[in-house]
């Protein structure tokens, strides 16, 4: 089986409608309005780091050749895949975070347990975050769904954004944090980055992305990775990280041999 490699809006100001007295009793009190989620920010990284301009080449053009060619791809495998494989497409469309690896690292792997290396992999999630949808405006491609009606993708909703698939958002994750995460726990490198890959193939079984989309997500991913594994101002997180997952038994390699090898 092949295995390859979502958006904030600026945050509003909320109306409150005051209503004298007298109409307050005549009439029900207007709703304030929902104010919307602050929009994220880089926290370690740079705009310039992760210009999707300068480290992605453009999509396909709807309707070209290889657009046409992406799209039987994924038509081929939203429509032959198995039902133990899209459960697991399921879940992987429904838990975009760190703990996707849960699975691969154990129960000792416990976010709950490890603070420290829980805020380094928040603040992963955040800048992958901020990187992926930076490209997803810079690109603007339709989604497989928005091309072919007859595919559903798993996170298909009506009122879905139709131009933000490239690159996709949840294989951004899976390379950055995995790259990362392997870094740090270099005895299961393989299989966390093996997990990272199959988690971006769930994004083509759920219908939801091109297989060129987690293409990119596993160049930006692993950009994002490596700038932050190699940022000084990320370093005092990382090698807090390191020794709790040490102490944790995660892993047994130490700061001096781990670091030899970037």
């Amino acid at each position: 089986m092949r295995t390859r490699s979502r958006t904030a809006m600026f945050a509003a100001t909320a109306v409150l409608l005051l209503c004298g007295a007298a109409a307050s009793a005549a009439q029900p009190m207007a709703a304030a309005p929902a104010v919307a989620k602050p929009q994220k920010t880089l926290k370690i990284l740079t705009p310039e780091q992760v210009d999707p301009a300068r480290l992605l080449p453009p999509p396909p053009e709807d309707g070209s050749s290889i657009q046409k060619a992406d799209l039987a791809e994924v038509q081929r495998v939203y429509r032959t895949r198995t039902p133990e494989r899209y459960e697991r497409a399921k879940w992987d469309d429904t838990h975009e975070d760190s703990m996707l690896f849960a699975s691969t690292l154990g129960p000792n792997f416990d976010l709950a347990k490890l603070p420290q290396t829980a805020k380094l992999l928040a603040v992963i999630e955040n800048d992958q975050s901020v990187a992926a949808n930076m490209a997803k405006r810079q690109f603007l491609r339709n989604r497989p769904w928005a091309i072919d009606p007859s595919i559903v993708a798993c996170d298909y909703k009506p009122n879905a954004a139709p131009k933000t698939s490239y690159p996709s958002g949840h294989a951004t994750l899976s390379y950055s944090v995995g790259i990362v995460l392997a870094d740090l726990i270099p005895e299961k490198s393989q299989a966390i980055l093996a997990r990272a890959a199959e988690y971006a193939y769930s994004r083509e079984v759920c219908g939801a992305h091109y297989a060129s989309d987690t293409e990119a997500s596993h160049v930006l991913g692993t950009v994002v990775a490596l700038q932050f594994l190699s940022s000084p101002k990320a370093a005092p997180m990382i090698e807090a990280a390191r020794h709790e997952l040490r102490v944790a038994r995660l892993t047994g390699a130490n700061t001096v041999a781990t670091a030899a090898m970037r």
